[in-house]
């Protein structure tokens, strides 16, 4: 799709990087997005992805900055990106790169194995509150809204949030194995994230960290807001670029993401994943992030993840 009105073109492939391998939380929204600007004919040139897993997104964001000034390469963004610059993981912060755009924000659950014996919510706080006695399984970060989810529960059961032996994973696809391998008891990841196993009746969904409940195969899971909990925390993705990039080119970016997410075909891929469009980019997408980072900060600190 040619713009002339646009001062900025690609003039080469884009590479749009995922910080989580194939299937993970980041790849997921990676291949939507390529799939809607390729259909949609919304880029000229081809679009490549790119895996670099690890710090729950943090290598793929250190390959980001070494790229300044080109506007070619692309980055799926997460939260991590705030909690992992909080809590001394990564001295990488996200103005020290260009975000684009948020794209949407997806819920958390809490899978156990089909013959678990935590039934239900109900058990799982039980044992919550013996914290050191319940392994779980996380993606992709400690510090990220999967874990801020788990300790909110955690804090409301009466449990240490510091004794809670914890596995990090790359990616959910991971997490959600090692509790069917038996390694672990509780995995706490994205929702869409554990759909092949709960169609599969390997697991089970105790309840899930949202405002209001889901549909289609969550749609007997209680939210945590249902049973008491104050935890409704979700997991937010956006798209940020390399560092220094001009105007011209951000604005390019910002008009095709725009015309990719007002798509029948994206918002398809809404309904699909268990996904909530929370596009915004400019200024309310710099108001959303300080305002998140300090958010974000408050709860880590209450929560004794942070000094």
């Amino acid at each position: 799709m040619t713009d002339t009105k646009a001062s900025w073109q690609p003039s080469r492939g884009i590479e749009l990087v995922a910080g989580t391998p194939a299937g993970g939380g980041q790849d997921r929204p990676a291949r939507a997005l390529i799939g809607v600007l390729q259909s949609q004919h919304l880029i000229d040139q081809p679009i490549s992805l790119i895996n670099i897993p690890g710090r729950g997104g943090g290598n793929a964001w250190d390959h980001l900055a070494t790229r300044p000034g080109d506007a070619h390469i692309l980055a799926i963004n997460s939260p991590t990106i705030i909690s992992n610059t909080l809590l001394g993981i990564s001295p990488l912060a996200y103005g020290d790169l260009t975000p684009i755009a948020n794209l949407y924000v997806e819920p958390i659950a809490f899978f156990v194995r089909v013959d678990s014996s935590l039934r239900d919510a109900r058990d799982l706080l039980t044992r919550l509150s013996d914290a050191a006695s319940l392994r779980i399984a996380l993606a992709t970060a400690i510090g990220n809204s999967n874990h801020i989810a788990l300790a909110k529960v955690t804090e409301h059961a009466g449990g240490a949030v510091k004794a809670l032996p914890i596995d990090v994973f790359d990616s959910a696809r991971f997490a959600i194995a090692h509790v069917i391998d038996g390694k672990a008891e509780l995995a706490v990841v994205t929702a869409v994230s554990g759909v092949p196993e709960l169609k599969d009746e390997a697991i089970r969904c105790i309840a899930v960290s949202a405002p209001s409940r889901l549909t289609g195969l969550f749609a007997a899971s209680p939210t945590w807001l249902e049973l008491g909990v104050a935890c409704d925390i979700g997991m937010w993705r956006g798209v940020i670029a390399a560092p220094g990039i001009d105007a011209a080119a951000r604005g390019f970016w910002e008009g095709r993401l725009a015309a990719a997410t007002r798509s029948a075909e994206w918002q398809a891929e809404l309904a699909r994943q268990y996904w909530t469009s929370t596009y915004i980019v400019g200024e309310d997408l710099a108001k959303f992030l300080t305002a998140e980072t300090a958010l974000t900060a408050k709860v880590l600190g209450d929560l004794g993840l942070r000094d």
